[in-house]
């Protein structure tokens, strides 16, 4: 199984990114799914979380309102949309396919089994 995670970079705060995470190797529509991130000092944090087919979604207080996740199952595509970033947004985000197909959706990271390689956000202030 392989995540592939892309669509990190730099940008000025009050802008806007979309991270994408391609699955290989597993079911994808058969999972939901996870955004995670890790900010340099801090310990990884619980983004936002997706179900099955989309109809559920469930996000960190700190990203409510601002960031949206959403999925693609025809390619096996899972989405992190981030608007209004703040410098505080800064971190390497993280997808993860969780253990179980029977969360609906899944907050914490010892639920996820399957995680990728991270991408950088950077977000000038």
């Amino acid at each position: 199984v392989q995540l592939q995670a892309s669509g990190g970079g730099l940008v000025q705060a009050g802008g806007s990114l979309r991270l994408s995470c391609t699955v290989s190797g597993r079911a994808f529509s058969s999972y939901a799914m996870g955004w995670f991130r890790q900010a340099p000092g801090k310990e990884r944090e619980f983004v936002a979380t997706i179900s099955r087919r989309g109809g559920t979604t469930y996000y960190a207080d700190s990203v409510k309102g601002r960031f949206t996740i959403s999925r693609d199952n025809a390619k096996n595509t899972v989405y992190l949309q981030m608007n209004s970033l703040k410098p505080e947004d800064t971190a390497v985000y993280y997808c993860a396919s969780p253990s179980s197909i029977t969360y609906t959706i899944a907050t914490i990271a010892e639920q996820y089994y399957y995680w990728g390689q991270g991408t950088l956000v950077t977000v000038s202030s």
